[in-house]
């Protein structure tokens, strides 16, 4: 059976990508217009990214809880800058069992205003204070324009909810969790994000403040790869959420959301992947290892076979697969395993067992570069030190990348030709108006103001005015 070649990333970069995630199983579109499913091999990836970053939710004190996917249409409407920000996103029931439903139901687009309604009942004393909840779960916003994993009308995601007794402690919550989220991406996916502060446009609706994590994709675009919202007390006054503090005084609480979705596995195909299909970090890959047997007849299966299933049970420390499909050519199965993104493949053939080793070949590393020789004799070691060095090639590759295509434009044309194919990092006044102007004049728009900042103050690239903060600025998914 002959593979068909990708399309490059030069060529047609959005449908490189469509391709790489069907060709390798990662998901295929729903009968549903703009919904998906994943597949078993998308879904293992997603379970990986699940259990890293619920170890790091539990570590800080969260606990899982369910709440439902129907919502009482009236609950949206009790936040006004929620409902409005919501609406043209809303899926909404008004039929079940047949008949017509008393009061509309939304389909959860995200549980702010459900959760708010349970918390009321549930906090009265400081002494409930912090909850700390998390749900991992799907949710449904009915975009127009959708693509596998990105964007589409149900996505797969966790949300924490959490409600505090301080403006202080809610807003020490949202950066913790925020920067918990780049942890995980830097130390696990590989991807190098930024951290900062969105926008006043830019930031959830009903939210005091939003931060959020910014990616550098493989065609230069940004992709908002996680956000952390401090609410205030605005859903608390929408949902009556108050405690009696310890001075017996009647308080509002303070509430934050943070949540990252199944635009994760975007990020990381985007990030890493090349011509020849996805490049998964180690950490989270599927299968972080493929063992490939090499044989001709029988004889050969007999004395290779027998290694192999040995070298299995040795490397079960790792997520190992063996490629034992009979009808397919060495060949194709290599450039099947490359065009699906594990990390570390092996190869043993006949003179391999003669000799006591095994060719190892990285997907980071393309061609005769990426090939080592590994002895059978305790290979394990040599096959963990292998998939680290893989993860932090991947890491650098991707922060160079990323840094190489940032730039300080010194004038407002300047940045439009920036933006049309890298990032800008410039000062802004923080005016809507100008922010307006670059999205009107490029469809770049503001992602992040970072923590980092210079001390000296600026001009605002767009209107000259004086500007204390520097913002990045692009394109974006």
């Amino acid at each position: 059976m002959k593979q068909e070649k990708l399309t490059t990333r030069s060529e047609n970069y959005s449908e490189w990508y469509n391709q790489v995630i069907q060709r390798a199983e990662l998901a295929d579109y729903a009968p549903v217009r703009g919904c998906m499913v994943i597949r078993p091999y998308g879904w293992a990836l997603w379970e990986n990214i699940q259990a890293q970053l619920d170890s790091r939710f539990k570590a800080t004190g969260h606990v899982n809880a369910a709440f439902p996917l129907l919502i009482p249409m009236s609950f949206l409407e009790k936040e006004k800058q929620h409902v409005k920000g919501f609406a043209p996103e809303l899926a909404v029931v008004t039929h079940g069992g047949g008949q017509e439903l008393e009061e509309p139901l939304v389909v959860r687009p995200t549980s702010e205003t459900i959760i708010g309604h349970m918390y009321s009942k549930w906090i009265k004393s400081y002494r409930d204070l912090p909850v700390l909840i998390n749900q991992w779960g799907n949710v449904v916003r009915w975009e127009m324009r959708t693509r596998l994993f990105l964007r589409t009308l149900e996505f797969y995601w966790q949300e924490g909810h959490t409600a505090h007794a301080t403006y202080e402690e809610a807003e020490e919550e949202t950066l913790r969790m925020v920067n918990t989220y780049a942890e995980f991406a830097y130390n696990e996916a590989a991807v190098p994000v930024i951290v900062g502060r969105k926008s006043e446009s830019e930031k959830f609706a009903g939210a005091l403040r939003s931060y959020s994590i910014e990616a550098m994709m493989g065609d230069r675009k940004a992709l908002q790869s996680g956000t952390s919202h401090n609410l205030a007390q605005n859903f608390s006054n929408a949902f009556d959420i108050k405690f009696l503090d310890e001075k017996n005084e009647l308080q509002y609480a303070w509430t934050t959301s943070w949540g990252v979705s199944t635009r994760l596995i975007g990020a990381i195909i985007m990030t890493h992947g090349d011509d020849q299909g996805l490049i998964f970090p180690p950490r989270l890959a599927p299968i972080q290892v493929v063992i490939v047997p090499i044989y001709r007849n029988d004889e050969e299966k007999a004395k290779v076979q027998p290694v192999v299933n040995q070298l299995k049970v040795e490397l079960a420390a790792y997520r190992v697969k063996v490629d034992e499909r009979m009808e397919q050519t060495p060949g194709f199965k290599f450039n099947d395993w490359e065009m699906r993104g594990v990390p570390l493949r092996l190869e043993i053939g006949p003179k391999d067992v003669d000799e006591q080793h095994m060719m190892a070949a990285r997907r980071d590393v393309p061609g005769r570069d990426g090939k080592v020789i590994l002895p059978l004799e305790n290979c394990c070691a040599a096959v963990g030190k292998l998939l680290e060095e893989i993860q932090a090639a991947l890491l650098a590759r991707a922060t160079a990348f990323r840094d190489a295509n940032i730039h300080s434009p010194e004038t407002y044309e300047e940045l439009k030709q920036v933006v049309d194919s890298a990032w800008a990092f410039s000062y802004w006044c923080g005016n809507p108006a100008c922010e307006d102007k670059i999205k009107e004049d490029t469809k770049a728009t503001v992602r992040c103001i970072p923590f980092d900042q210079p001390k000296e103050h600026g001009a605002c690239i767009v209107c000259g005015a004086d500007a204390t903060e520097k913002a990045y600025i692009a394109k974006a998914y």
